[in-house]
């Protein structure tokens, strides 16, 4: 007899509910196919249910001072530290990235909520003293009230600590929609989050699909959405959030370059291009896609990349020694591997074909082994279009001019990277590249938590990035005062316009 499928569920009010709509979604284990869970999808009323739950906490949490907020994130920052093995493995079970990976995820997450934590230094506003004569001015920053969170398969525990630990510490309560695909770990953070002290209702979590997601940027209560994903969507739900008058934030996605200059660090740039290039099997909005080789770069480079390449173990996340681990399901993975023979067709060289992987003992696993394509054309599709995958493209440009252009003139903007020894080619770079977050001999320039993440272009739909300085102005809307206590000395009617004297 099959041992019964575990069931999902949502987590509203500090506790699971029953599913409701009937619909359920498979979760894959993507290192061997089988199917480990199944997760409920939620329906318009069930969304209603984590708003109306949500809207009845935020009276008495907004109140609540930022001495019991502080001790409730210092709590859960100790209780995800305290479980950071529990919460990697669960990562990787329905992710499939490994537990090193997953580790750095949960470590990049921490991250967050330990400034999260600082919200009393965070919340100061401003005053300043005799304006006018007896007349004090003074500002103050106050929560929006029930604010959602709808985020992407990729970084099921990081990316939604971007968003509810910040904005819970700024006073609003919250509704996060995680992903179908890997929804585990986002439970388990709930339940963390309430064993550290945190209200009934001011962090609840639906899973679903375009119905939960819908309703969240229509309903009336919520005040504001978050949104990471791709750019038809992020379009679509910024689109959809601010018709409806909410404050939206949505991140897109991206093709980040990474320009290779002759001069530079050739080991470094291989290292980092295969790291940058194939860490988590690609599924990273900061991943580096695209190779540009300017000048003879290409030909020092490229065989070094290939020997890293033939090093790389691919296989299960749980493996200790693997390196790389599978897709997040098999769709996807035969899309991916559709651009690499995509690519071939259009007249690029693939230099290592990672298509014909086999995973020993995982035959039904959703493995596909690094890709290196050379001689990419920017018409090509495999240029154009964001994979997701492990595939490294590798454009060679003749000058510098001719990098920049390419990264001029795609529509992505969320991050890039210069290899060079060049102190002025660098400087000129960060300076010109209309790119969001820029590493020089870092590929992967993710800000710290006391930043703020972003990209510009079609990375960004919105006016604010996400988390750090930027996240405390979107989670929370500015006051300002103008306080003048009578004094018994001045009395009087005037009837001209108020002004500073």
């Amino acid at each position: 007899m099959n041992k019964p499928v575990d069931h999902v569920l949502h987590h509203i009010g500090g506790r699971y509910k029953e599913a409701q709509s009937g619909r359920f979604k498979d979760v894959f284990n993507p290192a061997t196919g089988a199917v480990q869970k199944q997760v409920a999808l939620a329906s318009v009323e069930e969304v209603d249910d984590a708003v109306a739950t949500a809207q009845e906490a935020f009276g008495e949490w907004r109140a609540a001072s930022l001495a019991v907020r502080t001790k409730v994130l210092f709590g859960f920052r100790e209780l995800v530290h305290q479980h950071r093995d529990d919460i990697a493995r669960l990562l990787t079970l329905e992710h499939g990235k490994v537990l090193s990976d997953a580790h750095g995820e949960v470590q990049r997450g921490l991250e967050n909520i330990e400034y999260a934590c600082g919200v009393a230094q965070l919340m100061k506003g401003e005053l300043s003293e005799n304006v006018s004569t007896r007349v004090d001015s003074y500002s103050i920053r106050q929560p929006l009230g029930v604010c959602a969170g709808i985020t992407p398969f990729n970084f099921p525990a990081m990316v939604p600590m971007w968003m509810y630990p910040l904005a819970i510490a700024c006073g609003n309560t919250f509704v996060l929609k995680p992903s179908e695909r890997d929804p585990s770990v986002t439970n388990f953070c709930a339940e963390l989050m309430y064993k550290a002290g945190l209200p009934d209702g001011v962090l609840n979590v639906v899973h679903g699909d375009k119905v939960a997601v819908d309703r969240l940027l229509e309903h009336p209560d919520v005040a504001a959405v978050s949104f990471v994903g791709s750019t038809p969507i992020a379009q679509y739900v910024y689109e959809t959030g601010t018709k409806h008058g909410k404050r939206v934030q949505a991140l897109g996605g991206a093709k980040n370059h990474m320009v290779v200059l002759p001069d530079a660090d050739m080991d470094l740039a291989a290292d980092s291009a295969v790291g940058a290039g194939y860490g988590s099997a690609g599924e990273r909005c900061m991943a580096i896609s695209v190779l540009v080789c300017v000048g003879n770069a290409a030909d020092k480079l490229l065989p070094k990349i290939q020997d890293r390449i033939a090093k790389l173990k691919v296989g299960n996340g749980l493996e200790a020694d693997s390196e790389m681990g599978p897709l997040i399901t098999k769709e996807h993975r035969d899309r991916v591997a559709g651009f690499v023979e995509a690519g071939k067709g259009d007249g690029a060289t693939v230099l290592v074909d990672g298509r014909s992987l086999k995973v020993q003992g995982h035959d039904d696993g959703f493995f596909l082994g690094p890709c290196l394509i050379d001689h990419v054309k920017p018409s090509m599709s495999v240029y154009t279009e964001e994979i997701f995958g492990p595939v490294l493209s590798v454009v060679r440009t003749e000058t510098y001019d001719e990098a920049m252009q390419l990264i001029d003139e795609c529509p992505y903007g969320n991050g890039t990277a210069i290899f060079t020894n060049d102190g002025g080619a660098a400087r000129k770079f960060q300076h010109d590249v209309p790119v969001g977050m820029v590493g020089i001999n870092v590929p992967i320039p993710v800000p710290m938590s006391y930043y703020s993440f972003g990209g510009w272009k079609q990375s960004l739909f919105g006016d604010l990035h996400i988390y750090g300085p930027d996240g405390v102005r979107f989670y929370t809307q500015n006051k300002v005062v103008i306080s003048r206590w009578p004094d018994p000395r001045f009395r009087g009617v005037d009837l001209g316009f108020p002004q500073s004297k």
